[in-house]
């Protein structure tokens, strides 16, 4: 009985320390916020995980396109640094979450989301970059 209860505490330690460590390198931001960490960021690493058509139709300024549907996404997001914050957004914040599961699962050490992707950058009113 000893053991199961041991076992028990033990895992649910682990458990939690997992949870801990994912909320700490992955943060889903305002657009608000999210704006202002690019600001203060010296050479900001700002991708863009939609379509090319969706990036090219318009996209924060200064922001790369690796599109999260394409066959490239690991070797493309290897050419960004993993020890820089990378900040992270999509169009409504579906895609950006799984962009971000894999970025962790590559190494990447601090991650920002855009909470609810560019509809909600647009709608709060903060610019944009049209091709």
């Amino acid at each position: 009985m000893k053991k199961s209860f041991y076992l028990f505490i033990l895992s649910s330690v682990l458990f939690l320390n997992c949870q801990k460590q994912y909320s700490q390198s992955t943060n889903t931001v305002s657009p608000e916020i999210f704006a202002n960490k690019i600001e203060k960021t010296a050479q900001a690493q700002i991708l863009d995980v939609r379509t090319a058509e969706e990036f090219n139709a318009e996209h924060l300024f200064n922001a790369k396109n690796i599109d999260w549907l394409g066959t490239e996404f690991d070797a493309k997001s290897a050419t960004l640094d993993k020890n820089k914050d990378v900040f992270v957004y999509c169009r409504s914040g579906a895609r950006s979450k799984k962009a971000c599961a894999r970025l962790k699962e590559l190494g990447f050490t601090s991650i920002y989301e855009l909470d609810g992707g560019f509809i909600r950058w647009s709608t709060d009113g903060h610019a944009s970059t049209k091709e």
